[in-house]
């Protein structure tokens, strides 16, 4: 086990709410003494948002996050979030999908009206269509006859779903003397740069599928090396960072809920796509990409009686420079 392999006293399972629901719960009750942190399900947000509920929009009068009980959840810590900026962006997409529903909508009425379309079934399939694309069936009332169509926006529905916008509820075993609320939401929240990590050995970088073995042997040290790549990338990440635009000093994060902010420094790279020395930053992809174009050539001159043969390395650019001194190297003239 790894709590015994690494002589470790606690040990915390974080994870996103499709990872650690509530049966996975049950059984680590039961079997093991791990902790848990993770997310509640939207459904199970709303009934704690229900009128007798604890999860009252007055929580976040003064503040973004508070701590709440439930019956429900027994032995447990609930810390209620609210992120103004989430919200603003889940009403703004959400305004932006029923235009685009009604947009189409209104064709397939065009068509029902103009006689081009008649019949329950053939209307309802044309009319599925267009909700599922979008996905905002729930948010529409929907009449279909023989020879017409008419609709219109559940406001009501709509407006309900709305009240939630930017609120998210985190659930965890984790006794507050080991972490405050804010200490709670920042672990959440962490979660994102494992998932950056693993969408980078899966997919960006590093390819880990698909898997082109057969033995488990062979399938786990595929495994073994595409993590050693991926624990090298995330040194030469933090190493190489004042040439990408990666902040190298954030500021201090006093609100957990509300969305990071970045550095003054930061914010000229990004702006400028220079750092304050004038030298060109670029993402991590991209700053690879350009340390690859030095190159080591194998000189031949064949007008010397013994054929003489050298390595001559190409000018390295200033960034080039740059990257072997952050990584505390030479620039090797030949291979060894």
């Amino acid at each position: 086990m790894v709590k015994d392999k690494f002589g470790l006293t606690d040990l915390v399972m974080v994870g996103d709410r499709g990872m650690i629901t509530s049966a996975r719960i049950d059984a680590l009750r039961q079997h093991t003494e791990l902790g848990w942190l993770t997310c509640l399900r939207a459904p199970a947000i709303k009934m704690l948002a229900a009128d007798d509920g604890p999860l009252q929009m007055s929580l976040f009068d003064t503040q973004d996050l508070a701590e709440i009980v439930h019956p429900d959840y027994p032995g447990e810590r609930l810390i209620a979030c609210r992120n103004p900026a989430l919200a603003a962006e889940r009403a703004r997409k959400r305004q932006d999908l029923l235009a685009a529903t009604q947009t189409l909508l209104a064709k397939v009425k065009s068509r029902v009206d103009g006689g081009g379309l008649s019949g329950q079934d053939s209307i309802g399939v044309a009319v599925g269509k267009v909700v599922d694309r979008y996905k905002m069936a729930k948010h529409f009332i929907i009449h279909i006859g023989q020879t017409s169509l008419t609709y219109q926006r559940d406001q009501a529905r709509i407006d309900a779903e709305a009240a939630l916008d930017g609120i998210y509820v985190i659930r965890t075993s984790v006794p507050a003397q080991t972490l405050d609320a804010a200490e709670v939401v920042t672990a959440y929240k962490s979660l994102s740069h494992v998932e950056r990590d693993f969408r980078h050995i899966k997919t960006d970088d590093l390819a880990l599928r698909p898997i082109h073995h057969r033995l488990e042997d062979r399938v786990r040290a595929h495994v073994l090396i595409c993590m050693l790549a991926a624990y090298l990338v995330w040194h030469l990440r933090a190493t190489l960072a004042p040439l990408t635009y990666t902040d190298t000093q954030p500021p201090e994060h006093a609100n957990p809920v509300a969305p990071a902010q970045r550095s003054t420094t930061a914010a000229r790279k990004a702006s400028r796509h220079h750092d304050d020395h004038g030298q060109p930053v670029r993402s991590f992809r991209t700053l690879l990409a350009h340390l690859g174009t030095l190159t080591r050539n194998r000189i031949h001159i064949t007008d010397t009686n013994n054929g003489t043969a050298f390595d001559q390395l190409a000018e390295p650019t200033p960034t080039q420079r740059r990257a072997f001194e952050l990584l505390n190297t030479p620039i090797p003239i030949t291979l060894s």
